[in-house]
């Protein structure tokens, strides 16, 4: 676990200088041209926007161009102390929360939960041969392939927007990498057939 010093220089507060009285520009406002330059020369990992009533946290995603990942708005006003949801997310961004690398398991979390990696797992040859599997102990004179069972899913399961774009094609890749490691991984740990001499021995005879 890193350090609190070395979380906290990985952070780049990005405070906004919007009035208060504006405050419905801030509600539009993104990370501009200006502050994605400002966290790429810093090397930072996160960047925060605020304008100290609501904080957006974002992931700085070192692509080509620089991305920004909104992982986390927060509107101050809004919260209930009561909440225990309200205050795991105020811990966030807490010294305690960010010397525990409460924010990089929460984003960690986010990704492994996210909409398109699910979709990924449940069209993979994985799931979808569970899926057969079930499906011939239900109807054993009913035959489905892998092919018929993904459109199906794709088309009339899962939301269009689950299964199309840029964020599920990394999912599938991601989903796709994580089987062969696993499949290398078996064939690694197979054990080598043991070969035993039969010849006999023409001394002893």
């Amino acid at each position: 676990m890193m350090h609190r010093p070395t979380i906290a220089r990985r952070i780049a507060a990005i405070v906004s200088g919007i009035n208060p009285c504006r405050a419905t520009e801030f509600a539009n406002h993104t990370v501009s041209g200006q502050e994605q330059d400002y966290a790429a020369n810093k090397g930072v990992d996160w960047a925060v926007l605020t304008n100290g009533v609501t904080w957006r946290v974002y992931k700085v995603m070192f692509a080509k161009p620089i991305d920004f990942e909104l992982i986390l708005d927060l509107d101050l006003m809004a919260l209930n102390p009561r909440s225990a949801g309200d205050i795991e997310t105020l811990y966030l961004l807490s010294r305690e929360g960010i010397s525990k690398s409460a924010l990089p398991d929460f984003h960690a979390h986010r990704q492994a939960t996210s909409r398109f990696l699910l979709g990924a797992i449940l069209t993979s040859d994985a799931v979808l041969d569970v899926v057969r599997r079930e499906l011939r102990r239900m109807s054993p004179d009913v035959r489905v392939d892998s092919g018929e069972l993904r459109a199906s899913l794709e088309a009339e399961v899962l939301k269009r927007e689950v299964v199309e774009g840029e964020k599920a094609e990394e999912a599938r890749k991601r989903v796709a990498k994580a089987a062969s490691r696993m499949l290398r991984a078996k064939t690694v740990a197979k054990p080598e057939p043991t070969v035993v001499d039969q010849r006999v021995d023409d001394s002893a005879t």
